[in-house]
């Protein structure tokens, strides 16, 4: 399969589309502004090519901050693009979508990944998408676009996840989620007084949350905001660390950008060697790939925000091009299979 990279800062779609032919699955990212027209013409030009689409950045070897961003799959793709209603109260009325576009894509997990694009509620909605994915093992990556809109086949929709399920013809595919945190400390917290519809978390083994995080780093109410670049919480998943970014802060309580429920268990975590750890993920893609025709990522607006501040946004584009084919976008959130992250990267590796 070929991976193709297509963008134009100044949003005219015919530039990004250049050198683009026969193509078999199609994503857009556009701005806010150019979004519907952007929807509209990439379905007159490929009229009938399954695509999804979101409002967010792209990036290759540079970022794409406004404008327009085309990623496509051909030459040894069977693909299916659809999309689930009603995310925020019931995507699963429409499960069988899915449910027969994993029939007529056929496929396993050795060959075969959902890529999604979210409006919103991704917890719930993963939740649903997984249930179906994992009866063949078919692993998911995606993220959440700006503006509560996304696209699919030519559609614009709001309150849905746009999905495309995408196998390679010709190899092997596999899925990654890159954690650039650790453990601080051996602080642990049982979270209560929470929101789950506002994302608020409102107490840690019955302090305050604001006052909790405050007294361990000391830290304003204003260097909060920044300070989570840093230092996010992390709820325990099994083996896994999920990381929660905050949002903001409500009164003595903190907002967040993923749910946090009543008991959850969380840990403060903080940022590492970054560029080590970017290495290392290399490293691994290269022992597990050897052959590689084409890597699609997700990394989350912290992460671009943090390394943008460091100076190091362009050496991250450059280390991941020495992989190959790499393309992704900017997303205000990160999935793997039924996980909704925050400050993290989440990529699918084509052979």
């Amino acid at each position: 399969m070929k991976q193709f990279y297509g963008m134009s800062q100044r949003g005219n779609l015919d530039e990004a589309l250049q050198g683009l032919y026969s193509p078999q699955f199609i994503m857009l990212l556009s701005n806010n502004d150019q979004f519907e027209e952007h929807v509209a013409a990439l379905e007159r030009r490929f009229p009938g090519v399954p695509s999804i689409g979101c409002i967010g950045m792209s990036y290759q070897t540079s970022v794409a901050e406004h404008g327009v961003g085309v990623i496509a799959f051909s030459e040894g793709v069977t693909a299916a693009a659809n999309v689930l209603e009603q995310a925020s109260t019931m995507p699963v009325k429409y499960i069988k979508r899915l449910e027969e576009d994993m029939r007529t894509v056929g496929g396993t997990n050795r060959d075969t990944v959902c890529i999604d694009f979210c409006s919103g509620n991704d917890a719930c909605v993963l939740t649903t998408i997984y249930t179906a994915l994992c009866k063949r093992g078919i692993s998911l990556v995606g993220g959440t676009g700006d503006q509560g809109k996304v696209s699919a086949n030519g559609r614009i929709y709001q309150d849905a996840v746009a999905y495309g399920l995408v196998r390679n013809q010709n190899g092997r595919v596999k899925t990654y989620k890159e954690n650039i945190y650790h453990q601080l400390g051996n602080y642990r917290f049982v979270a209560a007084d929470t929101d789950r519809t506002n994302y608020v978390l409102g107490s840690l083994n019955g302090k305050s949350a604001k006052q909790v995080y405050q007294d361990i780093l000391h830290v304003t109410d204003e260097e909060i905001l920044t300070r989570t670049f840093q230092n996010p919480f992390g709820k325990l998943n099994g083996d896994d660390t999920c990381i929660i970014s905050i949002k903001e802060v409500k009164g003595n309580a903190l907002a967040c950008f993923r749910q946090v429920n009543d008991s959850d268990v969380l840990i403060l975590l903080e940022l590492g060697d970054y560029k080590a750890i970017v290495r290392e993920t290399i490293q691994q893609i290269c022992r597990d790939f050897p052959r590689r025709s084409a890597i699609f990522s997700v990394n989350c607006l912290f992460r671009y925000k943090l390394f943008s501040e460091q100076g190091y946004m362009q050496g991250y584009l450059r280390d991941m091009s020495a992989l190959g084919n790499h393309a992704g976008f900017v997303g205000y959130g990160e999935h793997y299979n039924n996980r909704f992250v925050n400050q993290s990267m989440t990529c699918v590796v084509f052979e």
